[in-house]
């Protein structure tokens, strides 16, 4: 993957200087030549997004001034690096603040955000800037967070004419074979023959066989970690047909899928002492004579009948099967990523997923590694209040939950195929920048996985 612009130190690199407005007078005093004039004469304040060029005394670029605002911490870290990273013209750069350990892990992970570029189709981008890595970061574990950062926003960038269940496929056996893992497929109408209805059900209806991805890595005696991720390559919305505008960024449906396969790669690079599951439900919904239908009774791996109100609800149908499959194994830890609910999206935007999880401990640290790493992320209830959505009248329960509350249903659905007293949470993320921001740029976006292998790390112990 490579993507991070990040190299050992070079002689000619130019320094990056961050300041926050407190410290902008007091460093420009401290230096040679007229500075505090140039600053002022260049409207440099410190303020959040603001850079300038300091020059030398020979006209050449002494330093590059980049302000943070009123604090140095970890999301001005992030948006500074990112912004840089974006803005400077290719050259070599080194990090002339100095930070602790985790802010120096944060500025390379900033920086990399920004330098990242999908470049699968037309025109390449020329090279772009190089930054030494900073002092005290550590290098391995902060490249493998990066390169699964970059490989959850490549999977999710590519089209879906060139990201179909297949494909998907490809790239996890591709990724597990960089691992030494196992990964085994299971297509088609082997899908009924093996017990995953309801993933067959909803994939049926593309030419393009539905599938279930499963990759397993590290010691059997080590704690089951199980990720699961839904894998939608495309979402028409089925019969219940999405208007165009809400199908444009369909491609992305498979977003659960790659940030699971992004986390499984931070993992196993980092050679966390877990035993690793991935599950990946592979699918494209489609309209076809031979698809499923609103009205129709779908049985399940678990043997719940789920009554099909919408076949827009289509993820969390694929996702029954994955995740009672996933309990079957009694996983010391089970997590879920999807791009579920439009509902999700109204309550919180597009930066902020929220997670659902029945484990008080398990949500403060996720709270708690959001924090330390500027990944947001927010808990909404489990409210069980809102189970009668969800009766049906016909089944056991219904792909539909009515119009209020609709991220709650959904992980509520979910819930009906996680055993009892399984440490589970769901992620219901968005995957996609909608808007240009420092290090942000529009496109592919990669939620909450910092925070989770924190946890995931914090939890189970490392080899760092």
């Amino acid at each position: 993957m490579n993507q991070h612009c990040l190299n050992d130190a070079q002689p000619d690199a130019t320094p990056l200087v961050l300041l926050t407005t407190n410290q902008v007078d007091e460093w420009a005093s401290a230096q040679e030549g007229p500075v505090a004039e140039w600053l002022a004469a260049n409207n440099f304040t410190g303020k959040t997004g603001q850079k300038a060029n300091v020059p030398a005394l020979d006209g050449s670029v002494r330093c590059v001034v980049a302000g943070v605002g009123k604090d140095l911490d970890a999301e001005a870290v992030l948006s500074a690096m990112g912004g840089l990273a974006q803005s400077l013209p290719t050259g070599n750069y080194h990090l002339a603040t100095e930070l602790d350990a985790h802010l120096a892990d944060l500025a390379a992970i900033g920086w990399a955000q920004g330098c990242y570029r999908f470049e699968g189709y037309g025109k390449k981008a020329g090279d772009g800037p190089t930054l030494a890595w900073p002092a005290q970061c550590n290098r391995e574990a902060i490249a493998a967070t990066i390169d699964g950062a970059a490989l959850t926003r490549d999977l999710v960038n590519i089209p879906a004419n060139d990201m179909g269940p297949e494909e998907l496929a490809l790239a996890a056996m591709s990724l597990a074979d960089d691992h030494s893992a196992a990964c085994s497929v299971i297509i088609g109408d082997d899908l009924l023959a093996r017990n995953f209805p309801a993933i067959h059900a909803v994939g049926r209806g593309s030419d393009r066989a539905p599938r279930l991805i499963d990759i397993t890595w590290g010691d059997k005696n080590d704690p089951k970690v199980t990720l699961v991720g839904k894998g939608v390559c495309y979402d028409t919305g089925g019969y219940n047909l999405k208007p165009g505008n809400s199908m444009a960024l369909m491609k992305k449906d498979m977003g659960g899928a790659a940030h699971m396969l992004g986390l499984a790669h931070m993992i196993m690079a980092n050679k966390l002492p877990v035993n690793l599951r991935v599950l990946i439900p592979a699918v494209e919904n489609s309209v076809s004579g031979n698809a499923y239908r609103p009205g129709d009774v779908i049985e399940t791996r678990k043997g719940l009948h789920v009554e099909i109100g919408n076949t827009d609800a289509e993820g969390r149908v694929v996702l029954s099967d994955a995740l009672a499959l996933a309990g079957e194994d009694e996983p010391d830890l089970l997590i879920d990523f999807a791009t579920l609910t439009g509902a999700a999206r109204a309550a919180l935007g597009p930066d902020v997923p929220p997670f659902f999880t029945d484990d008080g401990k398990l949500a403060r640290a996720l709270a708690d590694q959001s924090t330390l790493w500027s990944d947001p992320l927010w808990r909404l209830p489990l409210w069980s209040g809102y189970k009668s959505n969800i009766k049906s009248t016909i089944g056991d329960i219904r792909n539909d939950g009515g119009p209020f509350a609709g991220a709650i249903t959904a992980a509520l659905f979910l819930q009906n195929f996680v055993p009892e007293n399984t440490r589970w949470v769901h992620f219901d993320i968005y995957a996609w920048n909608p808007t240009n921001r420092p290090g942000r740029k529009i496109g592919a976006a990669a939620q909450c996985l910092r925070a989770v292998y924190g946890v995931i790390e914090q939890t189970y112990g490392t080899n760092r």
